[in-house]
C-alpha cells in the first residue's frame, strides 16, 4: 500500500511539474496531501471534526488553488 501511494504521489507531482514551477507544484502537492490526511483522520474518527478545522482546511485548499491559478 505504501509503495503504491508513493508512486501515485510522485507521479502526481511529476505531472504537476510539467506546467508549474517546482515551488508551486510542491506547495500544491504538500497542501493536497495535508488536507487529505486530516480528512481521512476525521472520517475514521481519529481526529475530531470542528467548524474551525473545516474552515482552516478550506483555507489551505483556497491558498493552494490561488497559487496554481496565479501562475
Amino acid at each position: 500500500m505504501f509503495g503504491v501511494a508513493i508512486l501515485a504521489g510522485m507521479g502526481g507531482l511529476a505531472f504537476a511539474m510539467r506546467d508549474l514551477p517546482v515551488g508551486t507544484a510542491y506547495a500544491v502537492w504538500v497542501g493536497i496531501g495535508a488536507v487529505l490526511t486530516v480528512v481521512y483522520a476525521m472520517v475514521t474518527g481519529a481526529e475530531a471534526v470542528s467548524v474551525v478545522k473545516v474552515l482552516l482546511l478550506a483555507g489551505i485548499i483556497g491558498c493552494v488553488a490561488g497559487l496554481k491559478f496565479l501562475h
